[in-house]
């Protein structure tokens, strides 16, 4: 029998020592964190703004809140749903439920409430920690009816006092009388529950997909899971021990909870936090926390770099950047590197299998493919292997385009109460994607799009990330997205969507002749519309679905 290409994994090739060697993960995510109070329980844990908490601050205040869930009923494998920013509020609540030996449900402060109440009966919650505006406005009446027997609020205002008005521009609500304010259950005092230490195979996240293709599914992310890629980040990206990581990324994202949070712990860091994503805001923390690591989609470094206070000396302290969740344009990277000395590595991962499965390495450069004009998403590590399979499930031959599989430690072992979903996406253990792409014979992996958003022009196939990667060449473009509208006479024809740079002035038919000039005539946009702003999800990534329901 011939052995797979794949199986021989030609991306080893590619990594440093320091990523092929082996690991020895923590067993939990909560281990990673006791160890790293342990080890410096004085340095600070999290940075908000002004406000900083230690380790031993943090351990004591998630110890109580643990506690406090204990006597209110919450049981080994109880769920607790966790509605927040980018506070230190949402990671005491995160390590408390798990010293409960619970598990956290993450959820998008931006869901509305029947978002909410498919996430909370289909997730079995028993409690929730909200802010308390989202307990106020959408999160209590989607609880009405469900499991969810125990509420906690947070004012997100608390634990800093720069209320920085571009991010905090509220105020604090009066106590509401069904729930209890997370910070006073936090210095009461309560002793943790004792005899409910979890494991590796215990599930640590049920984190919902987006729901592209029917109501959102939850993949079940494991504490092995985690910690696995959590320890390739602390050991293979060059970060230094005890580093700052700034959470540009959602934490109730997979990228933010995993890339950000737990890889900090497993380096025993500082998590610097501010809220949510406002350029202007970022860049001061940048300047204030100084920052080891960062990672966020392209939009976020597009908005960075389009901010008119942007220098170069915001980026001098990091020792590795990271893009993530959305697709990166080689035009982007070049013109950052040129403009602010900063080069963004590019990464590739899905909730399904703990955020990253391939990366660049720190001395690595990713490759462009000459054909496509595609920027790689890097390469496996050594206990990953991703294939490339066709529409039969068989492998294809390096070079060759098919769906992206993915097996390896941090592959979750399935769906939430659905079986047949694991079987059709998780086949033998073996995520299938739904993204299409390619790798090179030096293990290179390319993303050529999702196969749901191949837009068929006259029986001719195009992706929309090959036209977007030619939009964002044009010194006009700060957004790109390409969708497929409705044609009489090809079937479906490209239309593009763009937003401008400040102060940038550009034609719809002159961004149309550009792609004309640069793209086969089957591919070039028809039609283009440009837009202040192009729609995107809480994490960055722009919705093409929203912009194809306009057309």
């Amino acid at each position: 029998m011939t052995r797979s290409v794949y199986e021989s994994m030609p991306w080893l090739a590619q990594l440093t020592e320091a990523q092929k060697a082996p690991i020895e993960p923590a067993e939990t995510v909560l281990h990673a964190f006791r160890a790293a109070a342990a080890a410096a329980p004085e340095r600070t844990a999290f940075a908000y703004f002004d406000g900083r908490i230690s380790y031993r601050e943090a351990d004591e205040l998630s110890d109580s809140v643990a506690g406090y869930l204990a006597a209110q009923g919450f049981e080994r494998g109880d769920r607790l749903a966790l509605m927040l920013q980018n506070t230190p509020h949402f990671v005491v609540a995160l390590l408390a439920a798990w010293k409960a030996g619970g598990t956290v449900v993450p959820v998008n402060p931006m869901y509305k409430s029947g978002e909410l109440a498919h996430l909370l009966e289909d997730g079995g919650v028993k409690a929730v920690v909200c802010s308390d505006r989202a307990w106020e406005g959408v999160l209590r009446g989607a609880a009405e009816g469900t499991s969810v027997s125990i509420a906690i609020t947070a004012c997100e205002l608390e634990l800093q006092s720069r209320n920085d008005e571009r991010v905090l521009s509220f105020e604090r609500l009066p106590q509401a009388a069904d729930a209890v304010d997370l910070l006073e259950v936090a210095r009461a005092g309560h002793p943790a529950p004792a005899g409910r230490e979890l494991t590796g195979d215990d599930v640590a996240l049920i984190s919902y997909t987006s729901g592209t293709s029917g109501r959102p599914k939850g993949a079940m992310n494991t504490h092995a899971n985690i910690t696995y890629n959590a320890e390739r980040q602390a050991t293979g990206l060059g970060i230094p021990e005890g580093g700052t990581y700034f959470a540009l990324a959602p934490l109730f994202h997979i990228t933010g909870m995993v890339v950000q949070l737990a890889g900090c712990f497993a380096n025993s860091g500082t998590l610097a936090l501010a809220y949510r994503f406002d350029p202007g805001v970022v860049l001061d923390a940048f300047a204030e926390h100084r920052p080891h690591f960062t990672v966020g989609p392209s939009t976020a470094f597009m908005a960075l770099a389009a901010h008119p206070a942007v220098s170069r000396e915001h980026f001098t302290s990091f020792t590795y950047i990271s893009s993530g969740g959305a697709p990166l344009p080689p035009a982007l990277v070049d013109g950052i590197e040129e403009r602010l000395g900063v080069y963004i590595h590019n990464g590739y991962g899905l909730t399904e299998c703990a955020a990253p499965c391939t990366s660049v390495p720190p001395e690595r450069r990713a490759p462009v493919d000459k054909v496509s004009g595609t920027l790689s998403v890097g390469v496996p590590g050594p206990q990953t292997v991703v294939r490339i399979l066709d529409d039969a499930g068989a492998e294809v031959p390096l070079g060759e385009t098919g769906e992206i599989a993915v097996r390896g430690p941090q592959v979750s072992p399935g769906y939430l109460g659905r079986p047949d979903a694991t079987a059709e996406g998780m086949p033998d253990g073996e995520l299938r994607t739904g993204d299409i792409g390619f790798m090179d014979e030096g293990g290179w992996l390319y993303v050529v799009d999702r196969k749901k958003d191949m837009i068929n022009a006259a029986g001719f196939k195009v992706w929309p990330r090959e036209v977007e990667d030619v939009l964002y060449t044009h010194d006009a473009v700060r957004e790109a997205a390409v969708v497929g509208v409705a044609d009489a006479y090809r079937g479906e024809t490209v239309k593009a969507y763009v937003s401008l740079l400040p102060g940038a002035e550009v034609a719809p038919d002159e961004l149309a002749g550009y792609c004309k000039d640069r793209l086969a005539a089957y591919k070039y946009p028809r039609e283009v519309e440009i837009l202040p702003d192009l729609p995107k999800t809480a994490t960055g990534k722009i919705l093409r679905r929203e912009l194809r329901s306009r057309s």
